[in-house]
């Protein structure tokens, strides 16, 4: 009898707000780390610039290659659009889940 592998992570679309009223979106199956990341200066080049304050919204999504097209959609909209994005997009986490300062 096999054992059954591991379910993979979901993969999480998220958007922080950063310094100077800033959004930022990106994707990881483990936001808490990412997150974490970001606020050590390890993350992207922008959340470097812009320091992360805390994760406004993260949503869900079945597969890396979803969540990669749901981002690339998410970022080219105007501030407003990413936030209307996220609330219809995939399975919202509950913000109890979402990664505190």
């Amino acid at each position: 009898m096999s054992e059954a592998a591991p379910a993979p992570e979901p993969w999480v679309l998220y958007l922080l707000e950063c310094a100077g009223e800033r959004l930022y979106a990106g994707i990881t199956n483990d936001l808490a780390a990412r997150f974490a990341a970001h606020r050590a200066g390890r993350g992207a080049r922008f959340t470097r610039a812009f320091a992360p304050l805390r994760v406004v919204a993260a949503s869900q999504l079945p597969s890396r290659s979803e969540a990669l097209k749901a981002e690339h959609a998410l970022k080219r909209q105007p501030r407003g659009g990413k936030l209307a994005f996220l609330a219809g997009c995939g399975t919202p986490l509950a913000s109890a889940a979402l990664p505190r300062d």
